[in-house]
């Protein structure tokens, strides 16, 4: 089993989520975050005042899937993540050694 932890636009969003739920992803958790890439925050300017953002808002979604399943969730969350400029996000994927579904005490993928 693998955890796909994504970084993604908060704009993105919905078209990532609809996109997994299509591909059969039914378990998936959402957090606000903030943070920065290589660009180090941007520069707007507000009234004519420009000021400097190093803490960009971003959401940071999390699946756990099946080895099988890998390909084609992660082919999914970058067709729906991409716009093609600075700030896309990353994934970041690492194994899974272990799941337990806690209210009944199953393991492994049958408790995914």
């Amino acid at each position: 089993m693998k955890h796909i932890i994504a970084i993604v636009r908060p704009e993105k969003l919905d078209d990532v989520r609809r996109a997994l739920e299509k591909v059969g992803c039914s378990g998936l958790m959402i957090s606000e975050i903030q943070g920065h890439g290589k660009q180090k925050g941007i520069v707007q300017q507000w009234r004519g005042e420009k000021y400097k953002v190093d803490l960009i808002p971003k959401v940071k979604v999390e699946v756990v899937v099946k080895d099988s399943e890998l390909a084609t969730i992660k082919e999914t969350i970058i067709e729906n993540a991409r716009t093609g400029e600075i700030g896309d996000g990353k994934m970041f994927i690492s194994t899974v050694d272990e799941v337990v579904r806690i209210r009944t005490g199953e393991e492994g993928e049958v408790a995914l």
